[in-house]
């Protein structure tokens, strides 16, 4: 049996009975060329790697770099996921509580109080929102904001605002300096992360914010004694431990060849270019390249390894096994979410993990075509990731292949 340790991340397996690879394939062609051009598995079933094969092609005009099983992928808000195992390892450590409240750690946080609520910005049009009716002249105390908060995306905080604005200019080729440095964008947004309105009080709904998962991210950095530094941190608590060898945020920069990475979407508005070895997201990508919600890259096995480790509550993670088995317990009304994970719905046809997977099944997407889905009564982890947003974002697919391939898996397993 080959284990998900066993495995490097550009070894191609496929140990899948003949019909449900014969299933897949018909899938992936199907996809290949209208949602994606480039798609990487891994997938591991009772603690054997049963897949790990890639699809497509990293140039698709030319079709002169097939895509590899240790292609590097921009994981988008899979991300999250790993910030999360950070900062649940710091509050194993001691460090901190999921209860206590967030400006204990980012005082600055409540230097403005009590703030405003309003409608928040609309992060695909760039426009800014009405105020409910209900909440029109509100305010909100910051220090009531806590981690449980942060975790669960009910804290109040809007899902998105243009942080990348506030940050600076647009950053230059990845494979050019930038001559602003990382330290210097970080600290401007910083500044505006502090003092934006809510959106809602703290504890009622379920807003999925991306500021939330930044915020959290510089409190890991601080945590881990190393400020403005949340790859240190990510490193340090995650993936050295896990023996990761893809994660990385800004790989180009660090130095990965471009040509070993899935191009993401032509971005015309901003940096105007092809998004290539550099984060898709225009927040992490104006901010340094180093963010809580998004900015890591990755090979599918390093995404499975961590949903692999979470499935079996692996010691290396340093979380005490209490609290990984509350992550995964459902933390809000209505849209089901634990502890920085997703849970799968009990509504046909509306999980991304499809309708087989069983309800105790946890997982998280990403923007870019990204997704890790665990489900524990099957010992199934499945990391899939595309590029999708390479013909351009909010094009139809992507929810649909995901399912599909959900289902296909665990139904052939």
């Amino acid at each position: 049996m080959l284990t998900i340790d066993d495995l490097s991340p550009a070894q191609p397996v496929n140990q899948l009975p003949a019909e449900t690879d014969a299933r897949l394939h018909d899938l992936l062609r199907a996809n290949l060329d209208v949602v994606f051009p480039a798609a990487a598995l891994c997938v591991v079933h009772q603690g054997a790697v049963v897949l790990n094969q890639a699809w497509g092609w990293l140039d698709p005009d030319t079709r002169q770099r097939p895509t590899q099983p240790d292609t590097w992928f921009d994981l988008a808000s899979v991300t999250k996921l790993f910030t999360v195992t950070a900062f649940l390892s710091l509050v194993s450590a001691g460090k901190v509580a999921i209860d206590d409240t967030i400006v204990t750690v980012l005082p600055e946080f409540g230097r403005i109080s009590p703030r405003p609520i309003d409608g928040g910005q609309d992060p695909h049009s760039r426009e800014r929102l009405p105020t409910p009716d209900n909440l029109a002249g509100k305010t909100v105390y910051p220090a009531r904001v806590t981690f449980r908060h942060l975790l669960a995306h009910t804290s109040g905080l809007a899902p998105w605002r243009d942080v990348y604005n506030a940050a600076g200019s647009a950053p230059t080729p990845p494979d050019v300096p930038d001559p602003i440095s990382r330290a210097e964008r970080w600290s401007k947004a910083l500044n505006v992360l502090w003092d934006y309105p809510f959106v809602d009080e703290p504890g009622q709904r379920v807003h999925y914010s991306d500021l939330g998962l930044m915020l959290l991210g510089e409190a890991v950095s601080r945590l881990n004694g190393t400020p403005g530094a949340l790859d240190t941190a990510i490193r340090a608590w995650v993936t050295a431990p896990l023996g990761l060898s893809t994660v990385m945020f800004n790989p180009v920069r660090n130095g990965v060849e471009r040509e070993r990475i899935a191009p993401t979407e032509y971005d015309a508005t901003w940096r105007q270019r092809r998004v290539w070895g550099e984060v898709h997201d225009e927040n992490a990508c104006g901010v340094g390249g180093v963010a809580g919600h998004a900015g890591l890259f990755a090979a599918a096995r390093d995404v499975a390894a961590l949903g692999q480790a979470w499935l079996t509550e692996d010691t290396r993670l340093s979380i005490k096994p209490e609290l990984l088995r509350e992550a995964r317990q459902e933390q809000t009304n209505g849209e089901r979410r634990g502890l920085g994970w997703v849970l799968k719905s009990p509504e046909a046809g509306e999980s991304s993990a499809g309708d087989v997977f069983s309800l105790s099944s946890f997982g998280h997407t990403g923007f870019t075509g990204t997704s890790l889905w665990i489900d524990p009564e099957r010992q199934l982890v499945v990391a899939a990731l595309t590029n999708s947003v390479h013909p351009g974002r909010l094009r139809p697919g992507t929810f649909e292949f995901r399912r599909d391939v959900h289902t296909l898996l665990a139904e052939g397993l």
